[in-house]
């Protein structure tokens, strides 16, 4: 992409850092290789990894604005594409009839269809200020038909509306979907892009992480957190293992706590930024002596 090229994965993964977000060698070839080639990034992995902190970075990074479209169960193609300002458009009709304005049925019904009534949604509103991040985000949870429609734009970058014309992206916006797997996503859509997991960081990964996102954490605190993170995700059975953003919640929580080490009496007091199930507090408090031991 023009306004996005960049020399190398390495390249990359340092301008990603210099926004805070730490990408390991493999999302960081896999985001290069994506924006060379200019196909979507298909990132998939449990809540909290930084799969929609990726798509944030990227816009950062290169100082192009983030236009994201949240899926949800029922969503369709007008919810994320555009949509008519019908109250603009009636109003533009009295505004005529009271001119006594004489123009042709045909000609009047053309002027309802000006660019100034449409309404552009997340994927339009890419489409026409890209070069752009388009985050579609959670996109398991959308429908079967909404993946089919993705896929075709997609493809060629371009949409087609009836009463308008076809707008069709200058240069394509680099896209970014994510997915938290609650269901598997047609292999139609996952060709079309380039696809990475992103697990939970190793231990080293994420201490550089707390410390490069909270740099005012104590350095001890910081690594007794995440520790004590990656022992309840590794041995914890709980309904939600933390994630990254969990992790640095619960540090940045124990901080204004005015703690400097992690210790019981904080660490359990402070459990619900770490945890958002009744079920797992429950079950991380009555473990924390074990954890902290």
């Amino acid at each position: 992409m023009t306004t996005t090229s960049i020399a190398s994965a390495a390249a990359l993964s340092a301008k990603l850092a210099e926004t805070g977000y730490l990408a390991d060698e493999g999302l960081a070839t896999i985001a290069y290789l994506a924006m060379t080639m200019e196909r979507p990034l298909l990132l998939e992995g449990e809540p909290g990894t930084g799969k929609t902190a990726m798509a944030e970075a990227l816009a950062q990074a290169f100082g192009l604005p983030l236009i994201r479209l949240q899926c949800y169960e029922g969503i369709d193609a007008s919810q994320a594409l555009y949509d008519w300002d019908f109250t603009a458009q009636i109003l533009h009709l009295r505004s005529v009839e009271a001119g006594g304005d004489n123009r042709s049925t045909v000609e009047l019904e053309k002027s309802l269809y000006d660019g100034r009534f449409l309404l552009a949604r997340p994927i339009l509103k890419a489409l026409q200020q890209s070069p752009a991040v388009l985050l579609i985000d959670e996109i398991d949870r959308a429908d079967d038909e909404f993946e089919a429609f993705l896929l075709e734009v997609l493809s060629t970058y371009q949409v087609s509306i009836p009463e308008f014309g076809t707008v069709k992206a200058a240069i394509p916006p680099l896209v970014v979907l994510t997915s938290n797997r609650t269901r598997d996503l047609h292999d139609a859509l996952k060709r079309r892009c380039l696809y990475h997991w992103i697990d939970h960081p190793g231990l080293a990964r994420e201490v550089e992480i707390v410390r490069t996102r909270l740099p005012h954490v104590p350095e001890l605190l910081a690594e007794q957190v995440v520790r004590a993170v990656q022992q309840i995700r590794a041995t914890e059975n709980i309904m939600k293992p933390p994630g990254v953003a969990e992790t640095l919640d619960w540090a940045r929580a124990l901080h204004l706590l005015g703690s400097a080490e992690l210790e019981l009496e904080s660490a359990a007091a402070s459990i619900g930024a770490l945890c958002k199930y009744r079920e797992d507090s429950k079950r991380v408090t009555s473990a924390l002596a074990k954890i902290l031991g």
